[in-house]
């Protein structure tokens, strides 16, 4: 290959693998946006409400992590394989994933339709009101505590339940054995036709 061509190869090399990787990302989300549509049967206003207790109860916050860990997988795997490159892949990689951070709203509207789907906009507004008090917000904050430590409370308390079961049920048998085994010794010294001398 001619020396003025050599640079150029990595960078088509670099060029297709980022197409192909857009295109599986593109793909993936025509297939997680493709769910029957139902907005044209919600109301301006169940939307608002929709979108309210969504905020209220950070339904989306889990996905805050997921454009940031696909660049910063993305650059890793593309450094790897063109190493030379890797201050552009870094700097690309950063403006790209920059200019789709404004598709989260199109995340926050889905989670809006999904729970206006289920929920009257009464009580989208009730949830929204309930977690944005400050009941609603310790529950929120201090809830997966409180979860954890009935975990381990249930935990506690199936071993108990479970311990007390076995040794109630052993003790029954064992004096049901115990049983029959003194009756036996009676009914071998009894007469065999039932008769008595």
């Amino acid at each position: 290959m001619p020396p003025e061509n050599q640079g150029v190869l990595p960078i088509m090399m670099l060029h297709n693998r980022v197409r192909r990787l857009s295109a599986v990302v593109a793909a993936s989300a025509v297939l997680a946006f493709s769910a029957p549509a139902f907005s044209q049967d919600v109301t301006d206003a169940h939307l608002k409400a929709a979108r309210a207790a969504v905020t209220a109860i950070h339904a989306t916050d889990p996905f805050d992590n997921i454009l940031p860990q696909a660049a910063a997988a993305l650059e890793q795997q593309l450094i790897q394989k063109n190493p030379d490159m890797e201050e552009l892949i870094g700097k690309t990689i950063s403006e790209k994933a920059l200019s789709l951070a404004s598709r989260r709203a199109d995340l926050e509207k889905e989670a809006a339709l999904a729970y206006a789907k289920v929920f009257s906009e009464q009580e989208l507004n009730d949830i929204a009101a309930f977690y944005s008090s400050e009941s609603g917000k310790k529950l929120l904050d201090s809830g997966p505590a409180v979860t954890r430590d009935l975990v381990k409370a249930a935990d506690i308390w199936q071993n108990g339940l479970a311990r007390d079961l076995a040794q109630q049920v052993g003790e029954t048998l064992a004096a049901a054995a115990k049983a029959k085994a003194t009756a036996a010794p009676a009914d071998a010294t009894a007469p065999a036709d039932g008769t008595q001398n």
